[in-house]
């Protein structure tokens, strides 16, 4: 667990994904630096998980099972937020999947639909609702979860790469526009980190991808983690419209 680095007492901190993986670390180092932690996620048992460990260990959460591929259940996200705590200050839109693996001529409609929905229009869904209560109470902080293939290809995953690319442009985009009333939207670009999107690979194609890390390992949720809470605090009071890989210099070969 990190050790406590920012005053986030009486903020309110809204976490998608937030049942497992980078998602599940977020939102307890949101909690352990202080704020209100809504988890968000479509798996009703992780995500209660979560919310059980953050107020065993005094912390306050509460959960709200939702589908970021769907408006409506973003919007409900948003509004049980407000419901539950009055305002929302940081928030980090962490959901994804992987999709199929195949290459562009194979890719399936169906396959590539739920790929868009579930990792680049729910980011869209996501801010279109934070953003009015955001302004409503002066300001705040949004992460959007990127990727490593927000700016480069992989191939066999063209919905994945498509998604992530985009969201990059939606990010800069949104901070444009909102850089003046004190919301600041950021994105990160994690690696491969050893989460449950991985759990379906094999030990051999987890070493093949071991060796496009020049750090020589794959990340690890918590350090992900890290880099939205500095985004979310006012020691990153002068960044927005920014991406940050957290690579283990996977870009850099």
């Amino acid at each position: 667990m990190s050790i406590a680095k920012y005053n986030f007492n009486g903020k309110v901190a809204l976490v998608t994904g937030g049942g497992s993986g980078i998602g599940r670390s977020t939102a307890l180092y949101y909690a352990y630096n202080g704020a209100k932690v809504v988890v968000s996620d479509y798996n009703e048992k992780n995500g209660n998980a979560v919310v059980e460990e953050i107020n065993l260990n005094g912390g306050i959460s509460e959960f709200v099972l939702t589908d970021v591929s769907k408006s409506d259940d973003c919007k409900k996200m948003v509004d049980f937020t407000i419901e539950k705590f009055g305002k929302l200050d940081f928030a980090c839109n962490n959901a994804g999947i992987s999709g199929e693996s195949n290459m562009v001529a194979d890719y399936s409609i169906e396959g590539w639909h739920k790929v868009i929905d579930t990792n680049l229009n729910s980011v869209f869904y996501c801010m279109k609702y934070q953003i009015p209560v955001m302004l409503k109470n002066g300001g705040g902080s949004i992460v959007n979860m990127g990727s490593i293939l927000s700016s480069v290809a992989f191939a066999t995953a063209s919905a994945y790469v498509t998604a992530k690319h985009a969201i990059i442009g939606l990010t800069q985009n949104a901070a444009v526009e909102y850089g003046t009333q004190n919301i600041r939207i950021n994105c990160i670009g994690p690696a491969f980190i050893r989460t449950p999107l991985l759990s379906d690979m094999s030990e051999d194609v987890l070493d093949f991808l071991t060796t496009k890390h020049p750090i020589g390992r794959l990340g690890q949720p918590e350090e992900i983690a890290e880099l939205v809470l500095w985004l979310s605090s006012e020691a990153s009071s002068f960044v927005t419209g920014a991406y940050y890989p957290v690579d283990g210099g996977y870009l850099a070969v």
